[in-house]
């Protein structure tokens, strides 16, 4: 994480799911999940343009163990679109553990992206569904606004913040993870995988304080 960056009119800071049930108290916390909270709200602070996403699930949405007899959280199984860890239920639309932090205070934040609400698949990247398909809208959000730097915090490293770095690493932006701004759950080695995916696809990795 030796690499820095000089914030612009250009750049994006997407804020991955800070939300109660990813930080510890939550049904799927993160280890450590709400340390990043006053890092996210310092490195907001440097930027013009910030994003923030949410997950969104209906209930008995097809990701949540529960709606699979016999299958338990953190088995994977194989969905239409591909590999699906199943997880415990969380962030159920309206439900407490659905809400941001309460100490996440971005209060220029100019959109908040909810995702994970189509009932059949799940949701990982700010950019697409699961199926690397079905686009959330989000491409066109930061083309339009002439936003071609895209920065990335938030939870799970190995999940949400990687998806999302993948594909907006494949639609053509430059990418930068501030990596000690989010924190991960590492379900079967994801964390280094997470790391050399990125890397292999020429996604920096930086810290807070080389984004100034």
């Amino acid at each position: 994480m030796s690499e820095s960056a000089t914030i612009g009119g250009n750049d994006v800071l997407v804020v991955v799911d800070v939300q109660n049930d990813f930080c510890p108290g939550g049904a799927l916390a993160v280890p450590r999940g709400d340390e990043i909270v006053p890092i996210a709200n310092r490195l907001a602070a440097r930027f013009r343009n910030v994003v923030l996403t949410q997950d969104w699930h209906p209930p008995g949405h097809f990701s949540f163990a529960s709606t699979h007899p016999d299958k338990k959280p953190f088995e994977t199984i194989a969905a239409p679109y591909g590999p699906q860890v199943l997880w415990p239920d969380h962030c159920v639309q309206g439900t407490p553990g659905a809400a941001f932090h309460s100490q996440l205070h971005i209060p220029h934040a100019a959109l908040v992206l909810r995702k994970g609400m189509a009932p059949a698949i799940d949701s990982y990247s700010a950019f697409y569904e699961n199926d690397r398909t079905t686009p959330t809208g989000l491409v066109g959000y930061l083309r339009d606004r002439g936003l071609s730097r895209v920065f990335l915090a938030g939870l799970a490293f190995d999940f949400c913040v990687r998806y999302s770095a993948e594909d907006a690493r494949r639609e053509g932006f430059e990418v930068f993870v501030v990596e000690d701004a989010c924190r991960g759950i590492d379900v079967d080695g994801s964390v280094p995988a997470t790391r050399e995916s990125l890397a292999a696809l020429g996604v920096a990795s930086i810290t807070a304080l080389a984004a100034a």
